[in-house]
């Protein structure tokens, strides 16, 4: 696939993008009497900057700095990166809400935009009319957006709610609709912030499908920017890693995934006593985890299907509390999904906080080899957080036979071994 990138010309293509802010600056935004005069004049989004650079002062900070890129047609492309790496700010400089300090970008084709929630539409008209008028701005005549108006409803499931103004739909209604028309008056390139969050779980699916489809089996280009990463990873061939304000990386999505949960490494080998991005009142202090084999002995990688044990060292400050539940999380490190919970309160078993330790044992561990996260919880009996690290270690695990068949799932295939029997 990649091969045909040289003969391809992108459909956005952005060179040296650099935003300088100032602390406490309002930002100039453009109204919609500005964006439809610009679309008229520059109908294949142009635009570009003066490439003088000034000197940083203190009262200055990039948001983005030199960032070049090229996407192609029918490519999904993630943008991730932790808050304030630049991502919002890169989408609203290519939806043309807000221009660059220097730099330019090239989009050939219309640009739908789903950013935050409340900017596209206009607040004082209802549904059925800001359909009409997004369609409007995209070039579309008033037959062609008829003709999408049936499945933009269709699909957005507010159709009760048409002739209501927007104003008044709760952010759950106006994400609906907004992905709705943002996806079906059929933009060229559509852009798509972290606002599919806002809605509920049965709709972000349906979204993620969307955007699959209109990708894959109608050519569209999607830039998305998600910190969901397993939707990242089932949506985007490639993606774009930003950090304070630079592409770190630009590549598969795999690579880059790995490059961005990496960087979590270094907080979890910080010693678990000095971690200060913790949460609870600190009557009660995690100071250390220790991995174990089944026969006590220190170990640094688990296999799968080995016996494993997990210490958790302790220390109490406040004499008062003489009981508390604790819980482990377990994520999978490549997309951060859930995969395993660990908790006395499961066996209904109270722990004294006389001991130092709590020992956890692991049964023929059942999971595939790869890397895993944690996240540790402590809280009293009357219902007060005492500790809560998240990403507070990570843990490897090895090939290990298992099934006592010398076959593993393949990669990819999912985190957790199950033993069954096929009859």
């Amino acid at each position: 696939m990649l091969i045909w990138y040289r003969f391809m010309k992108p459909i956005i293509e952005v060179n040296n993008l650099s935003k300088k802010y100032k602390y406490g600056e309002s930002q100039p935004y453009y109204t919609l009497r500005d964006i439809l005069m610009d679309v008229a004049k520059t109908p294949f989004r142009f635009f570009h900057k003066n490439k003088q650079t000034t000197n940083l002062n203190k009262d200055e900070f990039w948001a983005l700095k030199d960032v070049s890129f090229k996407v192609y047609q029918g490519e999904a492309v993630g943008i991730i990166g932790s808050n304030g790496a630049g991502k919002s700010t890169l989408l609203k400089i290519l939806s043309r809400i807000t221009p660059p300090t220097k730099g330019g970008a090239i989009l050939r084709g219309r640009v739908g935009s789903l950013l935050e929630v409340g900017t596209g539409f206009q607040q004082e008209l209802t549904g059925r009319e800001n359909i009409f008028l997004n369609g409007a701005i995209l070039g579309m005549t008033r037959k062609e957006i008829g003709k999408k108006f049936d499945e933009i409803i269709d699909f957005s499931g507010v159709e009760k709610f048409l002739d209501t103004p927007v104003k008044h739909y709760s952010s759950g209604m106006y994400t609906r609709l907004a992905f709705s028309v943002a996806a079906h008056l059929e933009p060229e390139i559509l852009l798509i912030d972290e606002v599919l969050a806002v809605g509920d779980a049965e709709f972000q699916k349906k979204c993620l499908g969307k955007m699959n489809e209109i990708t894959k089996t109608e050519g569209r280009t999607i830039l998305f920017v998600s910190h969901n990463i397993g939707a990242i990873q089932n949506l985007c061939g490639r993606s774009i890693l930003l950090k304070k304000g630079s592409i770190k990386k630009y590549g598969t999505t795999s690579s880059v995934i790995s490059e961005y949960l990496m960087e979590s490494i270094p907080m979890s080998k910080i010693l678990l006593k000095n971690r200060k991005d913790r949460q609870g009142s600190g009557k009660l202090r995690a100071m250390k985890v220790l991995f174990k084999d089944k026969n006590g002995n220190d170990a640094s990688v688990f296999k799968s299907g080995e016996d494993a044990e997990i210490w958790i060292e302790y220390k109490l400050f406040d004499k008062s509390i003489t009981k508390f539940d604790f819980s482990i999380g377990i994520d999978s490190f490549a997309d951060q999904n859930r995969i395993a919970f660990l908790g006395n309160k499961i066996f209904n078993q109270k722990i004294s906080p006389g001991k130092n330790f709590i020992k956890i044992r692991i049964n023929k561990l059942p999971l595939a080899p790869g890397r895993y996260q944690f996240t540790l919880f402590f809280i009293s009996l009357a219902g007060e957080i005492l500790d809560w690290v998240q990403k507070a270690g990570v843990f490897d695990v090895a090939f290990g036979d298992f099934y006592k068949t010398g076959n593993l799932p393949g990669e990819g295939q999912g985190d957790l071994l199950l033993q069954y029997k096929i009859y």
